[in-house]
């Protein structure tokens, strides 16, 4: 793979124009869509500052996410954000005496199926961060203060299983102080399933230390996630958790020469169509530079890199990016992502990807076009697709006010529906995610026929029919039909 150079001189050109010529590969020139940046929202510090987390897309409508500091009290807020950019903040954290609502919140948020919004903080409550449930409106409940044997810190954003449940990680304590997997109510009751650290074999965790990413419930019920360190190399791992808190390691990072395999990974995994998971690690890759990987693997633990970041240097800065955050995968079947570093521009500003699932890359957008990068500057975490198609998501600094940003990226991608959640039973109520879906005409899962039991513009809930299969979800509208994403997988 070749990747043409832009010069120094270069820097001022438009990246909508370099993207379309950036990458090379053997066979030509890749020809990319008509794509359109926006910078949504520049964070002042009043309304937040320093996101690093990726946004979630609401029943409203809107995007929800929050900013590590900033805010009244400088310890962070949660807020929400138009499609249009106008932005509301929810809640400043620290509002009430000695942080026992919690700080810091360093994790996204997900929208629970009661519709209200559950995240954590890295710090506050006992002093090792909390669960929280916060309402559409803003009014915020503290669920779990963590402390010590039950973990700190929780890191990574929380996912409701089939069950109603959420599942987390937290990035230090519990009973061997290298982090936990917990499973909690909508009401507060947490139970830790798995202390990281519990088998430690040549002075290295075995089974993992400091998970930093979210969880994913798959298509088998069970939990995928990461840890960042620990392992037989110390380099970090890829697991799996039953429900009930069995734990398999099912990958060593830097199990090859020169950790050609990566090491570190500290973002989610995501299980594409074909049944396998991708994922990112945030260094090595084989190569000198450091650059971290795209790999995939499936439920066997068979591993394969797809793609070593820092591939092309150009005046000290990797031009395909570096560090790599998580993937999603989008409608058109390919994966979208970000790197906190590098970079076409030069600027080692980061950058948004797009990769196929063979490992063809393609660097879509590179940050700081101009100085004080205005633009935005270091995104931390990985994209959403809205289900308008266009890409969202934040970046830790730069914007005209130097605290980052929410940023949107349309590369012509169509509109879709998601469903909340993508696992369920026979007649349990599913919401599906839209535009446009107000007196919508029909519902089916796999073809089969659901009964709609309220709509409005952007939201349909209907019950999950009997005699669904696992597959996608159709909705017919005035102004056409819509297909999930993803595949509803209907469990027995």
């Amino acid at each position: 793979m070749k990747r043409l150079v832009i010069a120094p001189d270069s820097r001022t050109w438009k990246k909508r124009v370099i993207a379309a010529f950036v990458l090379c590969v053997t066979a030509g020139v890749v020809s990319l869509p008509a794509q359109t940046f926006k910078t949504l929202h520049s964070f002042d510090g009043t309304d937040g500052a320093n996101s690093r987390t990726g946004l979630v897309q609401g029943i409203s409508g809107s995007l929800y996410g929050t900013t590590s500091l900033g805010g009244a009290n400088s310890d962070g807020t949660v807020f929400k954000i138009t499609a249009g950019g106008k932005l509301t903040s929810l809640y400043s954290f620290c509002s009430q005496t000695n942080c026992i609502d919690g700080v810091s919140p360093y994790a996204g948020l997900v929208q629970a199926t009661n519709g209200n919004i559950y995240g954590t903080t890295y710090g506050g409550g006992s002093g090792a961060g909390t669960v929280f449930k916060i309402t559409s409106g803003g009014e915020l409940t503290t669920l779990y203060p963590f402390c010590c044997a039950n973990g700190i810190s929780p890191d990574g954003t929380l996912v409701q299983a089939a069950n109603g449940d959420f599942y987390g990680t937290t990035n230090e304590g519990g009973a061997n102080t290298g982090g936990t997997v917990f499973k909690i109510t909508p009401s507060g009751e947490l139970t830790t399933l798995h202390n990281f650290c519990s088998k430690v074999v040549a002075s290295q965790c075995a089974d993992g230390s400091n998970p930093q990413a979210a969880l994913i419930q798959a298509t088998d019920g069970d939990f995928y996630g990461t840890t960042v360190s620990g392992g037989i190399n110390g380099n970090g791992t890829i697991f799996r958790i039953t429900p009930g808190g069995k734990l398999t390691t099912l990958y060593n990072f830097c199990s090859q020469s020169e950790c050609a395999d990566g090491s570190g990974p500290a973002a989610p995994l995501v299980q594409a169509t074909d049944g396998d998971f991708y994922g990112t690690t945030s260094a090595n890759g084989g190569n000198a530079n450091n650059g971290g990987t795209v790999f995939r693997i499936n439920s066997s633990g068979m591993l394969a890199t797809l793609y070593s970041f820092c591939a092309q240097i150009s005046e000290g800065t990797c031009t395909d990016g570096q560090s790599p955050n998580g993937l999603i995968q989008a409608t058109d079947g390919n994966f979208y992502g970000t790197t906190a570093n590098g970079g076409a521009m030069l600027s080692n500003a980061g950058s948004v990807f797009q990769i196929t699932p063979n490992g063809t890359l393609t660097t879509l957008y590179t940050f700081c076009e101009n100085t004080p990068c205005t633009d935005g500057e270091g995104p931390l975490a990985g994209l959403v697709q809205d289900t308008d198609g266009t890409f969202y998501g934040t970046t830790f600094n730069g914007g005209a006010n130097g605290y980052g940003t929410v940023f949107a990226l349309s590369v012509g991608l169509g509109s879709f529906v998601e469903t909340r959640p993508t696992i369920g039973v026979v007649s349990e109520v599913v919401a599906i995610l839209g535009y446009g879906l107000t007196g919508a005409t029909s519902v089916t899962f796999n073809g089969t026929p659901a009964t709609i039991l309220y709509d409005v513009s952007t939201v349909i809930y209907a019950k999950v029919p009997t005699g669904a299969t696992t597959g996608k979800v159709q909705v017919v509208t005035t102004s056409g039909t819509l297909t999930s994403n993803l595949s509803f997988l209907v469990a027995p």
